[in-house]
């Protein structure tokens, strides 16, 4: 059953979905836990795959189309490709993403290339391994890398590497990341530290811009030349002027994108998130596990939509935080 398209209050049509399968993770990266970790949810309180598959249905049957899987870390969740496949036969998905910190890729990456996902992000903050297991606290690097080429070699489409900026630490990180970017297919994303850390550390100090990020690119390799942003798109995309190599940079705190957001959040226990900075969130599950119908889960989820915020305010005195950090919210 196809529906009217979902808007919000600000007139942006919304076209794609991040989906949290876990709050788990096996790392326990310094942005975003701490290192004795967090309080899982109860497996009872996760969305099950049919769960899951009703709700993605629904939103797609009000044309959210891109669905991306999240965490915690999704490849912990048992038998994630079994819900890539439901998601694939759903009417109206037309693009599965998948982030990962990429730990379990190299079991994983042909199952989910073949069970249907379209792109894939990994987490890779460092290619010096005790940089990584500073930042990560797992001694992993090498094993991700691993998974990288597992990926190239199941066929899998576009694939990107992400770095987290915090100053003090990735700007001896810029360099290796452009030439790995130049030598090897992946489109390598840096992302401004945002306030998202359980820790709740955050200062805007603690921010390496992309702007700054760009400057040391440049000052070894010359003029970055700048690509057409593709609608909604979170990151400004750059080339290398001889055309090898593809550099992105997310800027929500620099350079925030708010004004054409098309995007919610389901955490793994089915709250519906407008924002990733959200002080509120919408709980769909009680009503599912009640025997709500799809008209009314469809009013709720409209409702919810329609006070999307209009941008997240990081920059806003009085800025608050949400009590959520990222490994809780699924990014």
């Amino acid at each position: 059953m196809q529906r009217d398209a979902l808007v919000d209050g600000h007139g942006r049509r919304i076209g794609d979905v991040r989906v949290s399968v876990t709050d788990r993770c096996n790392f326990r990266c310094q942005y975003c836990m701490p290192a004795e970790g967090l309080p899982w949810l109860d497996r009872d309180a996760v969305l099950t795959f049919e769960e899951l598959t009703r709700l993605v249905g629904l939103l797609a049957s009000m044309g959210v189309a891109n669905v991306r899987l999240t965490g915690g870390e999704p490849l912990v969740r048992r038998d994630l490709p079994r819900l890539v496949g439901m998601l694939r036969e759903v009417q109206g998905v037309e693009d599965l993403a998948l982030t990962t910190n990429g730990y379990l890729l190299e079991r994983d990456a042909a199952a989910l290339v073949d069970a249907g996902v379209h792109r894939f992000n990994v987490s890779i903050d460092s290619l010096q391994q005790d940089r990584f297991y500073a930042m990560t606290r797992r001694d992993a690097l090498p094993q991700v890398l691993r998974g990288l080429d597992a990926l190239r070699a199941a066929g899998a489409g576009r694939i990107k590497v992400n770095a987290v900026a915090l100053r003090g630490f990735t700007e001896q990180e810029v360099l290796p990341f452009a030439a790995f970017a130049r030598e090897r297919p992946f489109e390598v994303r840096f992302i401004e530290f945002m306030p998202l850390d359980a820790d709740r550390a955050w200062k805007p100090e603690d921010v390496l811009t992309g702007a700054e990020l760009r400057a040391i690119v440049e000052a070894e390799h010359g003029p970055l030349v700048e690509e057409e942003r593709e609608p909604h798109a979170t990151a400004r995309v750059f080339r290398f002027a001889d055309g090898a190599g593809r550099l992105g940079f997310v800027e929500p705190v620099s350079n925030p994108f708010c004004a054409d957001c098309d995007r919610l959040r389901l955490t793994a226990e089915g709250a519906l998130r407008t924002c990733l900075f959200s002080l509120r969130e919408t709980d769909l599950r009680g009503p599912l596990r009640a025997g709500a119908t799809d008209a009314e889960l469809e009013r709720l989820i409209r409702d919810a939509v329609w006070r999307k915020e209009l941008k997240h305010r990081v920059n806003d005195p009085g800025f608050v935080q949400p009590e959520r950090s990222m490994s809780a919210i699924g990014g």
